[in-house]
């Protein structure tokens, strides 16, 4: 029966035994160490998980700005760029909006529609304080992206920059660390 150190803790400490006083090798320490065990696991899959998931979001996002600059010929200016941007901040709303129409009336959010609505709310203050993007303004730059592979283990190679809904306009690293 899997339960949290927390849970397990507690069980011991309401039989009356000192959790610090427990012999090394007692049913009740290897309890504890198995939950533990079991909330270190834990711990380091969902970290895993998280890792994931943000490599893959960091390759789609620059994948979406490579076939915008296989698809549109020649160096791009800071006015079509917030195009791209303010598309790619939209991707989701058919989505959204077809969510909204199969749920029923009285009903709660799907997770899905939560989901979507927090990750087009996370890019938008992004792109308030800077949306971090490939420089496409720069024409080697512009000419690496457009041969990028797809694999993770080359997006070093380009040059980024954050771009602001104001417009303004600034160097940035990879992988991005904040407000870089």
């Amino acid at each position: 029966m899997a339960k949290s150190l927390s849970k397990v803790q507690k069980k011991i400490s309401k039989k009356g035994v000192n959790i610090t006083s427990l012999h090394e090798n007692s049913r009740n320490s290897q309890r504890l160490r198995r939950a533990s065990a079991r909330d270190d696991k834990l711990a380091r899959v969902s970290a895993a998980r998280a890792k994931v998931n943000q490599v893959v979001a960091l390759v789609r996002r620059v994948a979406y700005f490579q076939a915008a600059a296989i698809a549109a010929p020649g160096l791009f200016d800071l006015g079509h760029i917030q195009q791209l941007i303010q598309r790619y901040l939209e991707r989701d709303d058919e989505e959204v909006v077809k969510l909204e129409e199969e749920r029923r009336p009285g009903r709660p959010r799907s997770t899905r529609e939560d989901l979507l609505k927090q990750r087009k709310a996370m890019d938008e203050r992004e792109y308030d304080g800077g949306f971090w993007m490939p420089d496409m303004m720069e024409a080697a730059n512009l000419k690496t992206l457009r041969e990028w592979n797809g694999e993770w283990t080359q997006l070093g190679i380009l040059k980024y920059v954050r771009i602001a809904k104001s417009g303004a306009v600034h160097d940035s690293s990879f992988p991005p660390k904040g407000q870089s």
